[in-house]
């Protein structure tokens, strides 16, 4: 199979690292990995098989997985920014439309973008993505309480800093985070071993900076009534960092819904042939 790896200049002092995988001469699909921060590693180890009649392009976002890292200045870690360094990528590979494919925070990074160049865009693909973060803020500290055995109390409407400190206090963000997005220790496990043995650290400055810039407070539900370009959600059930939220997605786009049965935020770890169905069932509108 094809495989061109390459460290793309975007902007001044912003390089990305991109793996440009398949024929060239099929659909162009872009995948978008979570975080902030994160990497494209994982992505690949569990969807290329499902990806072959693509020309896939794997990106390491700024400053994040293998990209080089950047300063810690909150002005270059803005969703604004990441969607710039979309729109300079397609440009540097001379694409005229390509497809997107995000996985959680990635789901928001690409929805952004086909709402600003809808022209550039065939069709926006999410994986269990993350748009409303106050409401995931209120998940983690739902969490916290039922991992110290105590009782759930509603925390939609309270301030998700004040809700995160609280849950951060006594329990560790990981774990809080594992409780919501894995539905068995035995997939949380294979995600940290295919995670472990890219032996990918990064830096971690992305989240950082994301937060400072008041991450926790972005609900974008209200703009997704103006994205124009076609969209589907594949949303497990399982995933408590997503569903039933991002069903909003689906709703107000206009766009395809499919719902995985057993499976959280990782669906083709959970339930792979399911997530292979409504995959394959998806990706037919992309030829």
């Amino acid at each position: 199979m094809r495989e061109e790896i390459n460290w793309i200049p975007l902007a001044q002092g912003v390089e990305v690292y991109l793996e440009d995988t398949g024929p060239l001469e099929a659909p162009t699909l872009l995948v978008l990995h979570g975080g902030p921060g994160g990497s494209s590693y994982a992505l690949r180890e569990g969807l290329a098989d499902y990806l072959e009649s693509f020309r896939v392009l794997y990106l390491d976002q700024r400053g994040s997985g293998r990209s080089p890292a950047l300063p810690e200045d909150p002005t270059l870690f803005t969703l604004d920014a990441l969607v710039d360094d979309l729109a300079r990528l397609r440009e540097y590979l001379g694409l005229d439309t390509w497809t997107l494919l995000g996985h959680g925070f990635g789901g928001l990074l690409a929805l952004e973008y086909a709402r600003r160049f809808p022209q550039a865009v065939q069709q926006v693909l999410t994986i269990n993505p993350w748009v409303n973060f106050p409401w995931l803020a209120g998940q983690l500290y739902r969490a916290s309480l039922e991992l110290r055995g105590l009782e759930a109390a509603e925390a939609v409407l309270q301030d998700p800093t004040l809700l995160l400190q609280e849950a951060f206090a006594h329990l560790e963000p990981k774990l809080l985070f594992d409780k919501l997005l894995f539905p068995s220790p035995h997939s949380r496990m294979e995600l940290e071993w295919i995670a472990e043995g890219g032996m990918i650290l990064g830096d971690d400055a992305p989240g950082r900076m994301f937060v400072h810039n008041g991450l926790w407070h972005l609900d974008y539900t209200p703009y997704l009534l103006d994205v124009q370009t076609p969209t589907a959600v594949l949303l497990g059930l399982l995933d408590a960092s997503s569903y039933p939220e991002a069903q909003s997605v689906a709703d107000l786009t206009g766009g395809r819904l499919e719902l995985i049965e057993g499976a959280g935020h990782y669906p083709w770890i959970d339930q792979p042939y399911a997530f292979e169905e409504a995959l394959q069932s998806v990706l037919q509108d992309v030829y």
